[in-house]
This record gives structure tokens, sequence and C-alpha cells, in this order.
């Protein structure tokens, strides 16, 4: 093989890959050509189980997934459905060691190897089959490609407040019909940054999950978001939620965020009322009174906008908050490439640790369960901090 290194493989992957003349993936033709054979029942057992238990992001990654080894299969004579463990090993060999056009990139990464290992497996248990993931085979040459590439995955680099002030800096001007996209830009960078959401968390609020309440102890306005799902809840039997409080200044408050995007969204004449505003120099998310609009309908609180300043009837996804945050990313001077949609919820977790915060505090906000996790985030923030290399007296 020319990219991996090939003693990290099992020694039956080896002799099977020099075996096989035909190493590559299948083309897009030969992949179109059975794409037709998705709509069998296989296929509809993966809709059934997956429509009820992945959310629809990992849906849509595992059909495209499960559709490459079928075509793979059907490319190299074998059977797909139930897979043979080494087939599946030697599939995903091949796939580590593609290129891109430029022929020095990986085409693809170890962890979305692992996804496409994870799409066959969910057909598998769909159809109530065991899983070729469990064969030592596969599960050693997974870690052969990790090992081999030698690489940690790529983290994006979190939105601290400075940088997100510099974001907001470059949202349009308000009036029409730039003031839209600034009110709603507003309130999803401010509550994805504070709330520690993920893009998929952010692309499902309805304004149903959103509700002003009173904090006892200051009495001030706190935000209070409902996630009727998550990552680690996709059925929402947990009930996360998320609390924001007040905002030291108008114009980075959640609160009055939410309260100026709903009135605007009230408005009959969205124009007219633009063309009323003035810039806010005091908290208007005081007395506020809720919004009609938590009607139960579970309207999108974060609607596609188009160019004239049209809202849309439905949200916009999880790829469109990533690409909203590369975009302000890069109006800011930043490079782009380097920030995404978790850079809010890693901007989060970091800022919180330079802030003081303890690990139990930035968990409870974040909704981590895993301690290790926040951990990172801390030593990335305040790498000296609880470390002997203080007391050495260089």
């Amino acid at each position: 093989m020319s990219g991996m290194v090939v003693d990290e493989l099992p020694g039956e992957v080896r002799a099977e890959l020099a075996r096989r003349a035909d190493r590559g993936l299948i083309d897009a033709a030969q992949l179109a050509s059975v794409r037709g054979r998705f709509d069998d029942d296989q296929a509809e057992a993966l809709a059934r189980y997956l429509g009820t238990s992945q959310s629809a992001n990992t849906v849509r990654a595992y059909r495209s997934d499960w559709r490459g080894w079928l075509a793979w299969c059907a490319a190299q004579a074998r059977t797909a459905l139930p897979a043979d463990p080494l087939d599946l090993a030697v599939y995903l060999a091949t796939s580590a060691d593609l290129r891109k056009p430029d022929g020095v990139e990986w085409l693809l990464a170890p962890a979305t190897l692992e996804r496409k290992a994870a799409a066959i497996a969910a057909v598998h248990a769909a159809g109530g089959l065991p899983s070729p993931t469990r064969a030592d085979v596969v599960r050693l040459t997974l870690r052969g490609i990790r090992r081999a590439r030698g690489a940690r995955p790529k983290r994006k680099r979190p939105v601290l407040l400075h940088t997100l002030a510099d974001m907001l800096a470059q949202r349009p001007d308000d009036g029409w019909p730039g003031g839209i996209t600034r009110r709603r830009d507003t309130l999803l960078l401010l509550v994805g940054f504070a709330g520690a959401l993920r893009r998929s968390e952010l692309a499902g609020i309805s304004i149903d999950d959103v509700r002003v309440d009173t904090d006892p102890r200051s009495g001030e306005p706190v935000l209070i978001v409902e996630l009727a799902t998550t990552k680690t809840d996709q059925t929402g039997v947990a009930g996360q939620q998320v609390v924001l409080p007040r905002g030291q200044r108008p114009d980075t408050c959640p609160v009055c965020a939410f309260a100026d995007w709903t009135a605007l969204l009230e408005a009959d004449d969205q124009r007219a009322w633009l063309a009323a505003q003035t810039e806010h120099t005091v908290h208007r998310c005081h007395d506020y009174p809720g919004t009609p609009l938590a009607d139960g309908t579970r309207r999108p609180l974060f609607p596609s906008i188009n160019r004239h300043g049209g809202i849309g009837p439905t949200a916009i996804t999880g790829r469109a908050v990533g690409d909203l945050v590369k975009r302000y990313a890069e109006r800011a001077g930043l490079d782009p490439a380097a920030f995404g949609g978790h850079s809010l919820r890693a901007g989060f977790a970091t800022q919180a640790a330079l802030g003081g915060a303890s690990d139990r505090e930035i968990m409870r906000q974040g909704r981590w369960s895993n301690a290790g996790t926040v951990h990172r985030y801390i030593r990335t923030a305040n790498p000296l901090d609880d470390n002997a290399v203080t007391k050495l007296g260089l």
C-alpha cells in the first residue's frame, strides 16, 4: 500500500490486500449503479431503526456509508449483508489508503472510517444480525489505521470572549433587510456561546423551548432553553436545559437578544419595525412578557433567511450553524478553516476556565458527563495551573 504503514494492520488483512488487484473504492458511476438497491428490505429496516434512535445528520451519514459499502461489495463480488469481518476490514483498510486529488492529504479521516464501520454495524443490528465490527480483525484494523496515521483529531479553535466580540462586530448593518439576519445571528452566537450548545442543538431549538424567567437571587431575568434532544440524550428522557443569565451589556445579553428577535418576528410589517428601531443603550429584557409565538407549533427559533430578508418556515441545519461561525470568523480576519459549529461550545468551556470556573461548574452548564473532556479545555486555558513545573525554580 502506498500511504498506510502496512505493518500496523493485522496479518490476514495484509495478505488479503496483497492478493487483490483492485484495492480502491468504487467510482461514482459504479456507486450510482447500485443506489437503487438501497430501497430493499434492509434499507427499510435501517430507516425505521435509525429514524427513532439517531439524529437526522447521523441518519444521512449512515445512509451514505451503507451505499458505499454496497458499491464496494458489488464491485468485489462480496456479500454486504451479512458481512464477512475480513471483507469489512479490507474495505476499511483500502478506504484509509485513499488520498485527495492533490495526492498528499488523506481522503478519509480515521473518525470517518469508524463512522462507516458504525453504519454497517447499525444495518446488521436493524436486521437482527451480529455485528462484524466486533471481530478482532476489524477492531485491530481500525486501531492500526489510527496508529499509522499518528495524528490527533483536528479540534476547532474556541470562540473566546474577545473573538465573540469581533464576530458580533461583523454582523450586517441594521435596517432592511440586513437587520433581520443581524438579530437572528446575534441570538444564535450568544446562546450558542453562553449555553455551550452543540450545532445540532442550536438548530433544533424551537420558540416553544425557550422562556424567560426570573433569578430568585438577583431578581434579574434569565433565559431558559429546554433541549428536546441532545447528542447524549437522543430521546429527550433526561429533559436537559440550559439557563442563560442577563448579560452585563444590552448588546451581549442573551435575554435582550431573544426579546429583540421575537419582537421582530411578531411584527406585522417587519420593514417598518426595523425602520423604527434605535440602538438599545439599556436592557429591554426587564418585564419582558414573553412571546405569543410560543403557541405549541414548534416554530424554529433560528429559521433560514434568504438574501431578500425572507424568513423561511424551516430551521437552519447544524451544518449551516457551522458555516455561520466560519463566515463571521472570516469577516473578523480569522482563518475560517480553524472554526466551526463546535467553536462556540469549546469557547464556553475555555473562557469559563480562564474565568476561574471549576470543572464541576463547566460540566453542569455544558452537560458534560466525562470530566476528562472538560479537563482538556481547562488545560488549554490554564496550562500552568496545578502544574509541578512551576515549582522547579527555573
